[in-house]
């Protein structure tokens, strides 16, 4: 399987030049063999599982760069579970709670991140809000517009007596939200999501297992400069990157995750990596 290997700390290989697509190495590649046992040590030691281990929670979240925040314990949560196997016994999920309230931490998309990591996010709300869309992108926003004045009601309505869960915000669209899937006429709970996207409303907090929303004024710091687009989304990339370890090139596509653009955008901070395990007609990338 042919990977570039961790930005950092694995320089298995050089590119001289060229591009892989779809799965051929073009002249002035050079690649690398690893076994499987080594691909697992990168990754190992990239998600913090070795035996050097963090000591602070956000220090390890700023490297493997978020946790889900999934209230599912089938033990215990999942963004606990992940703290406590990098952390260990002296990891209290209290430390999670505490990080979140003082915003030390923020819930952004389903996802705990950095605060300051909004910087990343600031180009992509605003392209959200008046920037040019396509696909399902532009349905979503079209909705949006047609219920600009559920837009208004709910922001009017944080601003004065925010934070809100969803359950407490009364549903004044005009156009039902439509969907086959379990979030048909959901809508005032997709119209936060959306509100999310565009950079207008923000998870707060949690009331039991409700979200609790407000003004994303107040929950995200200020002061902090919008990274523009495409550079956002490189240094999200490569940061996931060096968080993972190693990753396929050609995979399904996850949020949070690095894109399929990734391979390209990581050739613009210097050198490439690459290298093969047993299968060398399957490409990917780490």
């Amino acid at each position: 399987m042919r990977y570039i290997a961790s930005l950092e700390r694995y320089r298995i290989t050089r590119r001289a030049g060229g591009a892989v697509v779809g799965g051929t190495p073009s002249l002035g590649t050079v690649i690398h063999e690893l076994s499987r046992e080594d691909a697992r040590r990168i990754a190992i030691r990239a998600q913090l599982l070795g035996s050097t281990r963090p000591t602070d929670l956000l220090d390890m979240v700023r490297h493997i760069t978020l946790l889900q925040y999934d209230q599912t314990a089938a033990v215990v949560p999942n963004a606990d579970l992940v703290a406590w196997s990098r952390l260990g016994s002296s990891y209290s999920p209290d430390e999670l709670s505490d990080a979140l309230a003082g915003r030390a931490l923020i819930e952004l998309q389903g996802m705990i991140r950095p605060s300051e990591d909004i910087a990343l996010y600031r180009a992509e709300m605003r392209q959200w809000a008046d920037g040019e869309l396509t696909g399902w992108r532009k349905s979503t926003r079209n909705w949006l517009d047609k219920n600009e004045a559920c837009r208004r009601d709910i922001l009017e309505r944080l601003a004065s007596a925010g934070p809100l869960t969803s359950r407490e915000i009364p549903d004044t669209c005009a156009v039902p939200w439509k969907s086959t899937g379990w979030n048909n006429d959901r809508n005032i709970g997709q119209m936060l999501d959306i509100m999310s996207l565009t950079g207008d409303v923000a998870v707060t907090g949690r009331r039991g297992r409700d979200r609790l929303w407000d003004l994303a004024e107040r929950v995200y710091p200020s002061g902090l400069e919008a990274v523009p687009r495409e550079e956002a989304r490189r240094v999200r990339d490569v940061r996931r990157l060096r968080g993972l370890g190693i990753a396929r090139a050609k995979g399904t596509v996850l949020p949070g995750e690095p894109s399929r653009a990734c391979f390209a955008s990581c050739s613009r901070i210097g050198s490439k990596q690459s290298s093969s395990l047993d299968r060398p007609r399957e490409p990917g990338f780490a």
